[in-house]
């Protein structure tokens, strides 16, 4: 049960965003500049990222949606990611994405972490500034989000097809702000304006 009063039946961060608008929205708007727009790395890459540091920091919500999202953008390929909760060293994934993971997990654990060896070993794979850049702040903005979701105890739905819905609408229209309406007069529902 939510710590606090939030929409009824609405998951994770979208109730938060709901209960307010007027930082949901700046919020919404990082989640879509760094998982949509553009970027070396595929958006698929960027949402793998996300569901690793969201797996690692336990949150279930952030890591069951973003894990659907990066599935629904692998396409085909979905399978890789469970391959990299399973262990990112034998998945799937480029030499350069398996150099940016441990990025993202030292920031995920301490930030201070980050070490030259980390960063040189990520460049020797190929991976730019930019790319580095991203995976930092990817990580960085999800222990927040993470800890935002799990602070106020949001509702984490336990049906997994719950979130492939959720994973396909993160992978067409992005990050947007929700709104509700009603279906009927006693049953709000939520979709994306």
């Amino acid at each position: 049960m939510p710590h606090i009063t939030l929409p009824e039946g609405v998951p994770g961060i979208r109730s938060l965003v709901m209960y307010r608008p007027d930082t949901g929205q700046p919020l919404y708007e990082l989640a879509q500049a760094l998982l949509r727009n553009d970027s070396p790395l595929t958006q698929a890459e960027r949402e793998l990222i996300a569901t690793f540091v969201s797996y690692e920091n336990a949150c279930q919500f952030c890591t069951n949606s973003h894990a659907a999202a990066a599935r629904f953008l692998f396409g085909q390929d979905r399978a890789v990611v469970d391959a990299v909760l399973a262990d990112y060293t034998t998945a799937p994934i480029s030499a350069k994405l398996k150099a940016l993971l441990p990025i993202a997990q030292a920031v995920q654990v301490d930030a201070r972490t980050v070490s030259d060896e980390l960063v040189a070993a990520a460049r020797a794979q190929g991976a730019t500034d930019r790319e580095i850049h991203d995976t930092v702040l990817i990580a960085a903005s999800f222990c927040m989000f993470n800890r935002y979701v799990d602070g106020l105890a949001t509702l984490t739905p336990t049906d997994p097809a719950a979130y492939d819905a959720m994973g396909e609408r993160m992978g067409t229209v992005g990050y947007q702000l929700p709104t509700t309406t009603a279906v009927n007069a006693d049953s709000p529902a939520t979709h994306l304006s």
